[in-house]
């Protein structure tokens, strides 16, 4: 889903500061129960644990909701949007709740009826077994598919139809684009694809190369 969560190869956010070697895991009480409340939230909206699935409620964030309020404040939301999707919150309860807690007299919206969807992976973690050989030889050039996701994807915006090279070929993964959306787990290879700077930047580039795990559906070959 092409989204505020894209940010990869976009500027303006500022420089990156590296983490300070007595940085807290949580720097206020807080985010660690957001913490704990995103991940309990996930689990029952999904059934089970789908990381997909949550990284598409995070990407479906308004720009408000995912940059305003933090890192934690976003897994926040992003729970909270979970729940009221598969109807275990009603919509508005989260903010009903808090201004009641604040004294005001607020009825609180009626609880619906959970629709909680029957999710089970076949294994433990995202890594399967395929029956066909990859797709794409170690040494290959390779393009990334330039096209738009209605849905969730790992597919990030900036490599769009650019041109790399298959450095390694990973072991068949859980396809995010479809599990996200318990459309089945649909494993296929992993490719770590390298790709220039200036490929993806232009000539006045600085020169680096640029790693990238690609899914086998998101490459084509080169003419």
């Amino acid at each position: 889903m092409d989204g505020i969560a894209d940010m990869g190869g976009t500027q303006g956010w500022g420089p990156v500061h590296p983490p300070r070697r007595d940085e807290p895991v949580f720097a206020e009480d807080w985010q660690g129960k957001a913490f704990a409340l995103a991940i309990l939230s996930s689990r029952i909206a999904s059934g089970g644990i789908n990381t997909d699935a949550f990284r598409h409620a995070l990407e479906r964030l308004d720009p408000a909701a995912y940059l305003d309020d933090g890192y934690f404040g976003r897994w926040l939301n992003a729970g909270e949007l979970m729940l009221t999707e598969r109807s275990v919150l009603a919509p508005g309860a989260v903010e009903a709740r808090a201004r009641a807690l604040r004294g005001e007299q607020v009825a609180q919206p009626p609880i619906p009826e959970p629709a909680i969807p029957h999710y089970a992976p076949t294994a433990e973690g995202s890594l399967r077994s395929v029956d066909n050989a990859p797709a794409f030889g170690l040494g290959e050039r390779v393009r990334a598919k330039n096209v738009s996701f209605p849905g969730h994807t790992r597919l990030p915006g900036y490599i769009r139809g650019h041109t790399g090279v298959v450095d390694i070929i990973q072991p068949a993964h859980v396809l995010p684009d479809t599990n996200a959306h318990f459309l089945g787990e649909n494993p296929q290879y992993v490719y770590t694809v390298r790709f220039d700077s200036r490929e993806l930047w232009g000539a006045d580039a600085e020169p680096f190369a640029v790693t990238v795990e690609m899914y086998e559906s998101y490459l084509e070959t080169t003419a």
